[in-house]
């Protein structure tokens, strides 16, 4: 059979519709609960991503001691790297991604955090290696993502280097599947740098071992409904700079801070009206 002719079936009345990259990533999400998504980058846009991740991270190690940070298990991520770089603040409103979001989540989410993860090419085990949901300790389902979760690939992914496994459809089940259906069913995700690995949050998933000998480098995004914490305090830590784009106010989670007073909730209502 070509692979463009239609699939047989018997007795269907009803059936999605996938026309092009994004409505594909997205029902792959919703049955599957992972797809790999084109950042739309160029080669120049992804090996300046690259050389910027570097620059940070020795940033961070100078900053806050590269031996304090592993003491603590932090010294495989950077926390909120468009707070030091705006390059990754532009990674983390790219189109794709917020158009899936949309669909996915629907209007009003916020970018809940954003990390640079570094699995370490020395076949070490690291703080990401074990099974979890980016929302973890929960254990429950709902119909539609609560959360998404975007891993831009800043280099390719392998089945050398540490690429993520994931359990597809877990995030429809509450409970953690047993060891031997994981065995049976866990599925590796290649994909190239400058690609996206979009997860349904409750998505069980993990790093697997690294073998190659390079750091395998990551930019993590959670995209969440507003009614979530952020990790950290973006509108605190981002100051007055972007208040004046009504889009990125809402994705960065200015309109969702929990007002100090009744005056600052009286304020925040004003605005809302200002606005509609």
């Amino acid at each position: 059979m070509n692979r463009h002719d239609p699939i047989p079936r018997y007795g269907v009345l009803t059936q999605s519709v996938s026309t092009d990259e994004l409505s594909r990533a997205a029902e792959s999400l919703q049955m599957l609960g992972f797809a790999v998504v084109d950042a739309g980058y160029t080669a120049a846009q992804v090996a300046d991503l690259q050389n910027r991740f570097e620059d940070l991270r020795t940033r961070v190690f100078a900053e806050y001691g590269a031996d304090a940070l592993r003491a603590i298990d932090e010294h495989n991520t950077i926390r909120c790297p468009l707070g030091m770089d705006g390059a990754f603040l532009n990674l983390a409103t790219n189109e794709r991604i917020l158009g899936l979001c949309e669909r996915l989540i629907g209007p009003g989410f916020i970018l809940n955090q954003q990390n640079g993860i570094v699995n370490p090419g020395d076949a070490n085990t690291y703080n990401q290696a074990s099974y979890h949901r980016d929302l973890p300790y929960q254990h429950f389902v709902s119909s539609r993502p609560l959360a998404i979760n975007a891993l831009y690939c800043v280099d390719e992914f392998t089945t050398e280097n540490g690429s993520t496994l994931v359990i597809p459809a877990s995030h429809k089940e509450a409970a953690f599947p047993s060891d031997e259906f994981i065995r049976a069913n866990e599925k590796l995700i290649t994909a190239p740098a400058g690609s996206f690995l979009v997860l349904d949050c409750m998505t069980y998933h993990r790093g697997s071992t690294n073998r190659s000998g390079k750091n395998r480098r990551a930019v993590n995004h959670m995209y969440t409904i507003g009614l979530m914490r952020q990790q950290l305090d973006l509108p605190a830590l981002l100051g007055d700079a972007f208040t004046a784009d009504p889009k990125l106010r809402r994705l960065l989670g200015y309109d969702y801070a929990a007002p100090r007073s009744a005056a600052e909730y009286y304020e925040s209502r004003r605005r809302k009206q200002q606005r509609a």
